[in-house]
């Protein structure tokens, strides 16, 4: 164990015993003759003395001399009297032990299980003899600091870590780290005392009990109770002396201590008591374990505080934050991965392949032969190189490589240094790098993971080497050698194992367990393939690898076809088998020829890659409505624009929304879309192929022949190529449009935090502005007050004032007052409705009221120029400025806001958020962390972009800005808002941030210098590398730099460096000392007893810095670095030069502020899209001309546009309160003067015009006018026809004239079971019954009426569903139909097992099979795209794919394919045997076959294909819960439903019972009766059907004249 690691004080506190110890130690056990008790006592007092450290520790050395002096012999009479008491004192000094056991941290035992200290005190204290005790360290001590957190956390994955939580990293690990030291000292004590240390005794009874000496002196220095120690230890020695010298004061012989032994023992006879008594004490240590923190707080909240394990690794390990996270740091699901450093070669393979990936502007510019830096392309490729060895294998993160590596990426002339310097990479290149790199790093993963397959192989495959090997240059491409490896080598076998099997992170080692045998997964194409057919399929005469390499070589034909002297048929029938019965036919046998032959050219790696590569270029899109879509998506929808897209090209989508607008289309179920090849290139496509197969040859053998290559090259590129085509560009379009729009996204907000703070002109640089904010809430005189919060330049809240108005003078003194008391430099004005504005001219007619008219005054001039008028006074010039409030409504309701002013009101905290953003928008911003997502920064396409992705694209944008500004990291230390910058750091993130605060703070919570980052162990190198640059230290600008005799040996390790507050990286110090002499014209001798920087702080103070380091040649400097040590500073000099005279000046352009229409955005929510002129808006007049729109804005409707007639009367069409629809004519906005309205026309003639060509959606220019022409004129027939049609009237409660969109529309807010009868569609002798089977899930029946009434008026005495359920009524149709379906699904939904949707139902059965390996489970879901029926499905074992059946519901039964379940149990053991009969492959769909395709779309869920897809039968459709009887195919699976039910053997409906597709007719069920019969069969007694409630059958069957009584036959 190491001591250091569990961060505990190790402390010796017993040392070996020789022989002769023990000796004189039984010598000294035996009875005291009087004079030497005194001598004893003495000594025994002078032992006090010395180890006064404890009363506990006093008691039990006082006990131990008594025991000494009054020996073990005692009269029997004194042993009866004293027994009790010696009890009493037996018992307290086990509790004692035990006590002191307990305080201890438990030991480790040694292999020979030694005895531990107490057992060896008891011993002793029996036998008087002195037990010798082993050579190892027995006690562990804890640090002072007890309230740290346990190691205990620590997985085994972490071993090599010394950090283990934020806590354990707080305390335990610096003590450890601290005390290194102390624990080396101990260990040379010991060896400095040679042989004397091993004659010391035991010192249990000096200093036993030193854990409570210390937890009561604390404040003991380390030294004095080393010490201390050291004297104890010097004393008991002189003691032992004594006894070795003078033998015969013990008092005892040898004989007499025989004697004594022969009557007393050895002390051994209790053994077993002390035994038991260490295992009972033993037993209370283990039923106590330490505490951790795992065990006192919730997962979620150790989450939450970064305490997990992964954090933890994390924060030890030497590389940038974000550089150990695939994700972004925002993401509450942090994947780490493994940053593994690229070797120089693979750095340069990474250029290579990132280089031509970097843009369509590098391309432009670089690549082609006329670009602006075509000359430059080595150059481009050799930054590429530095810029990724910096990135991938040193890890330095993108803000470093761009300040302080930028000469690296960038091209100077050392000959022509008139030349300007050329950026060959920017910012975003080096992101793009990052990214392109990351990728690259995967490939070259599965490289070498493909690689060590090909050696397990041991085979060498010419075509592989020559070839494939060569164009492994991306994931798809080693994706597509594995799969081809696979097919070609599956049955290669070594050692009775598969050689080729590929394992993921995730498979467990079932080592031997026993194995159920898996359903066959055989294809098609490896049945043939181990048939003779494969000898048919060798007689193409070329192999399919040597076509495809035909096809990629640019020159005639590499390898020829071996001609057939026999035609196809003729050939084929020698493969044929002899035996009539089981021969196939010769067209049967080339068939399968081809689809070998077919399969491996689609599988082929070249040829995939070459039909990549033209759906990426050439690929085209269209799009058609589904019915729903045709009805759902009008012209105003906004995916109206590619509601009819014709072939357009996917490189014309790359820069958009649209194609991941239609893919949500697409989800929606509105649209179909299909992706093409265009006819000329997939024909140029199947030509190549054609012509590499064929043969040259032009007899009509050859012929023959050729006509078969060409059906195979038709199969593999209808079946094979274009089908994996259509799906990786689907998924590269859909990539790169995220990523387009994320970084879109990431720009605008990258816009908003590139900003400076808000400052008036008369602050200095640097100088930041108290702001005073005020805000009036939504505007509400009788309900808001006015909240004004202050807040000083350090940005700390000063003064929070509310008052009820403005516009009474008590108010108004109070807020100039506060305003001549404060002084604020601007006052930042905000609000949530338009009322805000009433606010801001209040303001400002306090703060300057405007000029009467007849002062001949300027109108004061708002906004951040502040006011030039003379007569005011200066505390009153003070600007009103409107800023952005979307962080400020966020804020305002956040936990931070809360905790930080937990006594303000929201409005208080919507102020403090308004006044922090005109102070620091970056920090304002920064601070919300994931919460950034609520913004929104492109309303476009924000929405289409991944979270994960957004999230990523939002902290980049952070990261540039926050290293482009710096960090304080001494206020970072002392303001945690200020610390929300500190993640954003370079090589810092969220978990190394916090930890680095906690150090700092350690040490006294202040830095002075850089170095101390080192010196005091806060960063390691690689995170100093990358964060020392951007971490600034404020200087004192009073303080002198003290001068010293020692020179450049001088330590300044605790002195302020004036460098330290500069963009300047620590590694260049010394340049920047070196300008700074230059530029003083000093000698190094006339700095050399100075602070090297002191020339620096020279330099900055001086007046004439400009001119004095502008006359420095920095070129020559820099071609003269270069050419003596090779160093590339150009940029680095520049940056120095800047930062000299400027010390970490203000980069980012100035504060803007927000314009009219961002205003009017602001509080009211309007665009300029919403308020355009032109469009029609609703408004409630206020007065005779006045209106207001709903969003508050106030407007006006002159009188000329009342009325289209002028002579109207105006009174009439106007009244207050009224809404007037009216046409916008114009938007007025005037900021100054804070006015916002709009002038609208309310003429009839206006509106009725409609804005339908201005909300219209513009359609795409790849428009397929013909489909939208006929299918406009399908729906206006239909249309037309619904007019036409008379309306039906029947009197029934549920009846209302619906179509089916307005049904659902009406049934959404009722109960599932709810019933709307409605017309059909399809005639007068129809009805359509629509009821809700669950929320958003509605059931559409037909219903006809036989002998329905010609005017429609009333129901027909005849209702027929399905043709064979029968009803007399509505009402009984009603009860007896829907009402019973309903209960059935609500008795199936009550189930445990139901699960939501098939998501939720997919986590739960691979959840319950990962923790139960062996067993199987299904489960119950709604199936939503045929309503009425559930999808069950179930899973048997780990290693199988989830198979998906129907359940089709009925009022009688549940039906599970052909299969009648009466109730929610049988339908669930019918689920069990119809999983047994899957695994057994017994369950058959149809005559000669076992099952088809998996059903009803299970092979969505199944990873690969699906059991039993080479079966003749294959899959059917999904069932029609209302089609006819459909025959049976085999034994049900279960008994029919017995004939007492009402839904048995002889229905009431009129026929058997609701059998859809695939449902049999059970042997329980009669056909229907013939024509003209007269009702049914006899019927059992009635008995209430199955799930419905006794009392309404019985009140259905006594219904007088209603009929539908069981056993009436429903008539």
């Amino acid at each position: 164990m190491s001591y250091v690691a569990e961060g505990m004080n190790v402390e010796l506190d017993m040392y070996p015993a020789n022989q002769d110890e023990v000796q004189v130690l039984a010598a000294s056990a035996a009875p005291q003759e009087v004079n030497n008790e005194e001598e004893e006592g003495e000594e025994i007092e002078q032992g006090k003395n010395i180890s006064d450290d404890s009363s506990e520790e006093e008691e039990e050395d006082e006990d131990a001399a008594r025991k000494v002096r009054e020996g073990f012999i005692v009269d029997e009479d004194e042993d009866n009297d004293d027994d009790g008491e010696e009890d009493d004192e037996e018992e307290k000094r086990r509790r004692k032990r035990r006590k002191h056991k307990h305080k201890h941290r438990r030991r480790e035992v040694d292999e020979d299980e030694d005895l531990d200290e107490d057992d060896l005190e008891l011993l002793e204290e029996n036998t008087g003899g002195r037990i010798g005790r082993s050579r190892h360290l027995t006690r562990l001590r804890r640090g002072r600091d007890s309230d740290s957190g346990g190691e205990g956390a620590s997985s085994s994955k972490r071993k090599g870590l010394v950090e283990s939580s934020d806590d354990d990293l707080d305390e335990d690990n610096i003590i450890a780290a601290r005390t290194v030291q102390d624990i080396q000292n101990i260990w040379d004590d010991e060896r400095a005392g040679g042989q004397d240390e091993d004659e010391d005794m035991d010192m249990d009874d000096f200093i036993d009990d030193d854990d409570d000496e210390e937890e009561g002196a604390g404040a003991m220095a380390e030294e004095e109770k080393e010490e201390r120690r050291r004297e104890k230890r010097r004393a008991e020695k002189e003691r032992r002396k004594v006894l070795r010298s003078r033998p015969e004061l013990t008092g005892i012989d040898a004989n007499a201590w025989d004697e004594i032994s022969d009557v007393f023992g050895d002390g051994h006879d209790y053994d077993w008591a002390l035994v038991d008594e260490e295992e009972e004490a033993m037993a209370d240590e283990v039923s106590k374990p330490e505490m951790r923190y795992q065990d006192v707080f919730e997962p979620s909240e150790i989450k939450s505080r970064l305490l997990t394990d992964d954090d933890d690794m994390i924060r030890g390990v030497d590389i940038p934050e974000r550089m150990q996270l695939t994700t972004s740091t925002f993401s509450s699901n942090v994947t780490l991965i493994e940053p593994v450093a690229l070797t120089p070669t693979e750095c340069v393979d990474a250029a290579s392949w990132i280089t031509p990936r970097l843009g369509a502007a590098k391309e432009r510019d670089y690549f082609k032969s006329d670009g602006r830096y075509h000359h430059l392309l080595g150059k481009l490729v050799e930054a590429v190189t530095r810029a990724v060895e910096f990135l991938l294998s040193t890890f330095f993160e993108v803000p470093y490589v761009y300040a302080h590596r930028r000469d690296f990426i960038s091209y100077f002339n050392p000959q022509d240094a008139r030349t300007p310097r050329v950026e060959l990479l920017n910012l975003d290149d080096l992101w793009r790098i990052y990214g392109l790199g990351l990728k690259f790093r995967s490939l070259c993963q599965r490289q070498k993971a493909l690689k060590g397959i090909y050696e397990k192989l041991s085979v060498r495959d010419e075509y592989y080497e020559e070839h494939l090997k060569a164009n492994m240059d991306s994931v798809e491409a080693v994706a597509d050698v594995t799969q081809w490896l696979g097919m070609k080598y599956k049955d290669r076998r070594q050692g009775g194992r598969p050689a080729f099997e590929i394992y993921f992170h995730d498979d467990e080692d079932q080592g031997d367990a026993k194995k159920h045998k898996l359903p066959s997964r055989n294809s098609a194409y490896e049945v043939a393939k181990k048939s003779i057919v494969s000898k048919l399929a060798e007689g193409f005469g070329i192999r399919p690898h040597e076509v495809v390499v035909n096809f990629v070589s640019s020159g005639p034909n590499v390898h020829f076809v071996e001609d057939q002297e026999l035609s196809p048929s003729a050939y084929a029938e020698q493969f044929t088998d002899p035996d009539p019965t089981k021969a196939l036919s010769a067209e049967e046998v080339l068939r399968q020829a081809r689809l070998i032959i077919a399969s491996e050219l689609g599988v082929d790696p070249l040829l995939r890659r070459h039909v990549r590569e033209a759906f990426k270029n050439f690929a085209q899109v269209s799009v058609l409505p589904t019915e729903r879509g045709k009805h759902k998506i009008d012209e105003y929808h906004a995916y109206h624009n590619f509601k009819y897209l014709l072939n357009k090209p996917v490189t014309d989508m790359l820069r958009s929304t649209q194609f991941l607008n239609i893919l949500a289309a697409e989800a929606e179920l509105l649209v179909t879309v299909s992706i093409f090849l265009p006819t000329d290139v997939k024909q140029m496509l199947v030509n190549q192929l054609v012509e590499a197969f064929t043969s040259d040859s032009f007899s009509e053998t050859a012929k023959a022949w050729n006509e078969e290559r060409s059906l195979v090259v038709q199969e593999a590129v209808e079946k094979h190529l274009i089908p994996i085509g259509v799906k990786w560009v689907r998924e590269y379009v859909r990539e790169e449009v995220e990523d387009y729009l994320a970084k879109s996204c990431g720009d605008a907000f990258y816009e908003k935090i590139d900003v400076a703070p808000y400052a008036p002109p008369e602050l200095q640089d640097g100088e930041q502005a108290s702001v005073l904010a005020v805000s009036w809430g939504k505007g509400d005189p009788k309900k808001d007050e006015i909240n004004l919060v202050f807040l000083d330049e350090a940005g700390r809240l000063r003064e929070h004032l509310p008052i009820d108005n403005l516009t009474d003078d008590k108010n108004e003194k109070e807020f100039l007052d506060l305003v001549k008391r404060r002084k604020p430099d601007v006052i930042v004005v905000g609000g949530l409705t338009i009322q805000t504005t009433k606010l801001s001219q209040q303001l400002k007619e306090a703060l300057i009221p405007p000029p009467k008219p007849d002062e001949n005054l300027e109108p004061p001039v708002w906004g951040d120029g502040g006011n030039s008028r003379d007569d005011i006074d200066p505390s009153r010039k003070v600007p009103v400025i409107y800023v952005q409030d979307e962080v400020a409504r966020l804020y305002q309701h956040s936990k931070r806001a809360g905790d930080e002013f937990p006594h303000l009101p929201l409005i208080a905290r919507y102020c403090v958020g308004l006044a922090r953003y005109a102070q620091n928008p970056l920090n304002e911003f920064a601070a919300l962390g994931p919460d950034l997502t609520a913004i929104t920064f492109d309303e476009v396409a924000q929405p289409l972009v991944p979270k994960e992705k957004l999230l990523s694209a939002l902290e980049r944008a952070l990261v540039d800005v926050v290293n482009k500004v710096g960090v304080d990291i001494n206020r970072a230390v002392s303001d945690p808002y200020h610390a929300t910058l500190l993640p954003y750091i370079a090589g810092l993130g969220p978990r190394k941030a916090r930890f680095l605060i906690r150090k700092i703070v350690r040490i006294g919570g202040n830095v002075v210098n850089r170095g101390q980052f080192i010196t005091q162990q806060l960063l390691t190198l690689v995170i100093f590398m990358n964060a020392a640059g951007f971490l600034r230290i404020a200087q004192d600008p009073d303080y002198k730099q003290p001068k010293s005799r020692s020179g450049a040996n001088a330590s300044y390790a605790d002195t302020p460096d004036p460098l330290d507050d500069t963009r300047v990286h620590p590694e260049d110090y010394d340049l920047a000392r070196k300008m700074a002499i230059d530029a003083l014209e000093l000698d190094e001798e006339d700095v050399h007893d100075d602070h090297p920087s002191n020339v620096v702080s020279l330099i900055m103070k001086d007046n004439d810095n400009v001119r004095k380091l502008d006359e420095l040649n920095l070129d020559e400097f820099a071609i003269s670095m270069q050419e003596t040590s090779g160093d590339l500073k150009r940029h680095t000099l520049n940056v120095i030069r800047a930062e000299l005279i400027r010390p970490f000046g203000e980069l980012r352009p100035n504060f803007v502020l927000p314009d009219a229409w961002e205003v009017l955005t602001m509080l009211t929510g309007e665009t300029q899209r919403t308020l355009r002129v032109g469009l029609i808006v609703s408004s409630i007049a206020k007065g005779f001309i006045l209106v207001k729109l709903d969003s508050g804005i106030e407007g006006v409707i002159n009188t000329t546009y009342l009325a289209d007639d002028p002579s109207t009367n105006l009174e009439e069409i106007v009244k207050k309160s009224q809404t007037i629809p009216g046409v916008i004519i114009d938007v007025k906005t005037d900021l100054q003067k804070d006015q916002f309205s709009v002038e609208l026309s309310s003429r009839p003639s206006d509106v009725s015009a409609g804005d339908g060509q201005f909300r219209r959606v513009k359609a795409d220019e790849n428009w397929n006018h013909t489909q939208a022409d006929r299918d406009f004129d399908l729906q206006q027939r239909k249309k037309r026809a619904e007019v036409d049609r008379s309306r039906r009237v029947i009197k029934h409660p549920n009846f209302q004239n619906f179509n089916s969109s307005q049904a659902e529309a009406f049934l959404d807010k009722q109960h599932p079971g709810d019933v709307v009868i409605r017309p059909s569609s399809k005639g007068s002798n129809h009805l359509a019954v629509t009821w809700k089977v669950a929320d958003k899930l509605y059931q559409h029946i037909d219903v006809v009426e036989p002998n329905a009434n010609p005017s429609g008026q009333n129901v027909g005495g005849q209702l027929v569903v399905e043709g064979k359920y029968e009803f007399a009524d509505l009402d009984e149709l009603i009860v007896n139909h829907v009402k019973a379906m309903s209960r059935r699904v609500e008795e199936l939904m009550a189930h445990e097992k139901f699960k939501r949707n098939d998501d939720e139902l997919q986590k739960f059965l691979m959840s319950f099979v990962a923790a139960n390996p062996n067993k199987s489970i299904y489960g119950f879901t709604l199936n939503r795209k045929k309503p009425g029926h559930f999808s069950l499905s179930f899973l048997a074992k780990k290693a199988s794919s989830i198979q998906t059946w129907p359940v089709r519901v009925a009022p009688e039964a549940y039906y599970l394919f052909d299969a009648a379940a009466a109730g929610v149990g049988e339908l669930c053991n019918a689920s069990k045997f119809g999983e047994y009969l899957h695994e057994s492959g017994l369950l058959g769909g149809a005559p000669g076959g076992a099952g088809g395709k998996t059903p009803y779309g299970a092979g969505r869920m199944t990873p690969a294909r699906t059991p039993g897809h080479m079966s003749v039968r294959q899959a059917p459709r999904t069932p029609n819960p209302y089609s006819a009887p459909g025959p049976s195919s085999g034994p049900p699976l279960m008994a029919p439903i017995p004939g007492g039910s009402s839904y048995g053997g002889s229905s009431s409906y009129g026929g058997p019972g609701g059998f859809g597709f695939q449902t049999p007719r059970p042997g329980g069920f009669p056909l229907p009766p013939p024509p003209g019969a007269g009702g049914f069969p006899p019927q059992q007694p009635p008995v209430a059907p199955s799930g419905m409630n006794p009392g309404r059958a019985a009140m259905i069957q006594n219904m007088g004249g209603s009929g539908g009584a069981w056993g009436s036959g429903g008539r």
